[in-house]
């Protein structure tokens, strides 16, 4: 009788172990836009990758890719990691990923494309591949999508579990005179990413940056 009591108890303590287990790690997913009267924003894209790599903890993954292109694929993925344990071996990780997004801002070239859709679709089967608890889709763009022609961009996104986070999202020329214009993009934007059951925040102040896993 006595040893069924003391099996019981370490099996309680194994079952409450196992619902505590929770996947804290974090996958941020970053989509930068290069292209059209955006590209001079990359300097502060910057800013925000350095102050990810900065707060990132082993097992988190990151990836930047670029949304200048008219149909997106692996091909426009930047860099993209998932920090090793080993704070020596995380830290070098930090830093090579930092020279390929330096590199990549400082050669970036105009684009008249843009495919947000097929990045966060991309983004989508990255972050649900690397396992990560908490999913996270940043966005660095001005959200005005312009695909190669026939390419369609109405497509459904499954965002069950993930947070979309607009950043810096800045007005383009015609919006000055035409401001309801940059208000219908974002709340399509929006309308489309909470469709999908996903969440939706726009952060345009970058002193806020901690902001990011606020919710």
């Amino acid at each position: 009788m006595k040893n069924i009591r003391v099996f019981g108890f370490a099996a309680g303590i194994l079952i409450a172990g196992c619902m505590n287990s929770e996947n804290r790690s974090r996958g941020l997913y970053m989509l930068l836009d290069p292209g059209g009267t955006y590209a001079v924003e990359l300097k502060k894209a910057q800013v925000i990758i350095g102050y990810l790599l900065g707060i990132l903890q082993p097992n988190d993954t990151l990836a930047v890719a670029s949304i200048e292109t008219g149909s997106f694929s692996e091909k426009d993925i930047i860099a993209r990691v998932t920090f090793e344990q080993r704070p020596s071996v995380a830290n070098n990780q930090k830093r090579a990923f930092q020279q390929e997004v330096n590199k990549f801002v400082s050669t970036a070239e105009s684009s008249k494309y843009t495919d947000i859709s097929g990045g966060i679709l991309q983004a989508i089967e990255y972050l649900n591949r690397s396992g990560c608890g908490k999913k996270y889709i940043l966005i660095f763009s001005d959200f005005d999508e312009e695909p190669t022609q026939g390419h369609s961009t109405n497509v459904p996104f499954q965002l069950d579990g993930f947070q979309v986070v607009a950043f810096n999202v800045t007005k383009l020329r015609r919006d000055i005179r035409y401001a309801e214009k940059y208000l219908a993009r974002l709340e399509n934007w929006r309308t489309k990413v909470e469709g999908g059951h996903g969440k939706w925040r726009v952060i345009n102040d970058l002193e806020s940056l901690e902001n990011i896993f606020s919710q």
